[in-house]
């Protein structure tokens, strides 16, 4: 499971989650710094990648494109590397479960708790 970590997230998470997210990739590691969201959408598409974002805009697209690729955002507000690192970490086997589950468009990921965006799921 490769992810694509959006610009409003530190270029330092790919490495940081390695172990459990190997070969995931920066948009900075791909040419992409302050490139428009629909061209990072189509980016994770075509390459396989679930795309991590604090962006509001990224599940809006989730649920005008549907998926692939699908979308984990993050709402946490102004928070360290170290919040959103340990974030995911905590929610690696929701993320596992969001990712088989292709009904799915979005997940939402924050300090209370880690939920299936309902609103974003195929019909």
């Amino acid at each position: 499971m490769k992810l694509l970590f959006d610009e409003n997230l530190s270029p330092k998470l790919p490495n940081r989650l390695n172990d459990l997210f190997p070969n995931s990739l920066h948009v900075r590691d791909v040419g992409m710094k302050a490139t428009i969201d629909p061209v990072v959408w189509d980016y994770a598409k075509d390459n396989d990648l679930m795309i991590v974002s604090k962006d509001a805009d990224m599940h809006d697209l989730s649920l005008v494109f549907g998926n692939p690729p699908k979308v984990i955002w993050i709402r946490l507000g102004n928070c360290s590397t170290s919040q959103v690192e340990n974030l995911l970490r905590r929610s690696f086997d929701a993320i596992q479960f969001f990712m088989r589950m292709r009904i799915y468009r979005c997940l939402l990921c924050h300090n209370a708790l880690t939920a299936l965006d309902i609103f974003s799921r195929d019909r």
